[in-house]
C-alpha cells in the first residue's frame, strides 16, 4: 500500500511509503528495521516503488519511504541537512554537489542509464517528426528546466543537432513534463524512454539519432548522516542485485 508522509525539513516534497505500518520496526539481532528513507530522481518514480514493495517483503521489519522529484532539488534539500538514508540520481553531477559536501559515504555506483525520446499525445495531432520539430515556433512544447538532469540533457541534444529550441514551457522535473503530454497541453516534449514507457497508451515515443549524445548515468549511495545506516546500505545493495536489474531493463533501462 503507498502512503505518503509529511517531512518537517522538506515540508516542499512528497515522501510515499511502500508500508502498511507507520510506527517504525526495531531491528532484532543481525536484522534491519525502522524506515529507509530514500531520495529518488522523478523519473525511477515506478521502478523504486516496486523495488520498495520487494525490499521490504525481503525485509518484513523495514518500510521504505520515498522522496521524488529533481535531483537538484533533492541534492539542495540533503545538503540543508534534509533527513535521508539513499540518494539516487539521474545525472552524476547531482551526486557530485552531495558529495562535495561531505554527505556521501563510500563511492557512489552507477546502477542503470536512460536516454531522452520525443513524447506526443495520443495519435501524435501536432504531427511531429523529430527534434527539429522543436525550432518551429508553431507546435507546443515542453522541456524540463535546464538545471535539472533532463533539462541539461535535452540542452546537449540541441547542441548536437543543431536545432535551437522554442519550449512554451519549462517544468520542474521530468514528470511534470510528462504531464503535460498527456493532458494534451502540448504537441511535444522531450522526457526519458522510461517516462514514454511508463505512460503507456497516454503517450507516444518518437526516437531520434542525437539521444545518443546524452545518455544519462544515475548513481546511487547510502548517506553520511543516514539516520538507518545498516537499512540504506542493504537497500544500496538490493537496487545494485539481479532481482532489481530486471526490474529496471523492462521498464526500459539501460544496464550501466
Amino acid at each position: 500500500m503507498i502512503r505518503s508522509l509529511s517531512v518537517a525539513a522538506v515540508a516542499a516534497l512528497t515522501l510515499t511509503g511502500c508500508g502498511s505500518d507507520d510506527a517504525a520496526v526495531p531491528a532484532g539481532a543481525g536484522e534491519l528495521g525502522g524506515t529507509v528513507t530514500v531520495f529518488a530522481a522523478a523519473s525511477l518514480t515506478e521502478t523504486f516503488t516496486e523495488l520498495g514493495k520487494q525490499f521490504e517483503a525481503a525485509h518484513p521489519g523495514i518500510r521504505v519511504v520515498y522522496s521524488f522529484g529533481a535531483s537538484s532539488a533533492l541534492a539542495e534539500q540533503i545538503n540543508q541537512g534534509a533527513p535521508a538514508d539513499v540518494f539516487a540520481a539521474a545525472a552524476p553531477k547531482n551526486m557530485q554537489q552531495v558529495r562535495d559536501k561531505g554527505e556521501v559515504t563510500g563511492a557512489p555506483s552507477t546502477f542503470v542509464r536512460n536516454r531522452l525520446e520525443i513524447a506526443v499525445p495520443k495519435g501524435n495531432p501536432g504531427r511531429i517528426t523529430g527534434l527539429a520539430d522543436f525550432g518551429k515556433a508553431e507546435p507546443k512544447l515542453a522541456l524540463c528546466a535546464e538545471q535539472v538532469p533532463c533539462g541539461a540533457a535535452a540542452k546537449t541534444v540541441f547542441a548536437a543537432a543543431g536545432v535551437t529550441p522554442q519550449p512554451d514551457t519549462r517544468e520542474a522535473d521530468v514528470k511534470a513534463v510528462l504531464t503535460k503530454v498527456k493532458l494534451g497541453e502540448v504537441d511535444a516534449a522531450l522526457v526519458y524512454r522510461t517516462d514514454v514507457l511508463a505512460a503507456g497508451a497516454q503517450v507516444e515515443g518518437i526516437d531520434f539519432a542525437e539521444a545518443a549524445e546524452a545518455i544519462n548515468d544515475y548513481p546511487i549511495a547510502a548517506l553520511a548522516h543516514a539516520p538507518n545506516s545498516a537499512a540504506a546500505v542493504a537497500f544500496v545493495d538490493f537496487v545494485r542485485s539481479e532481482q532489481a536489474r530486471a526490474v529496471f531493463a523492462e521498464a526500459g533501462f539501460d544496464a550501466p
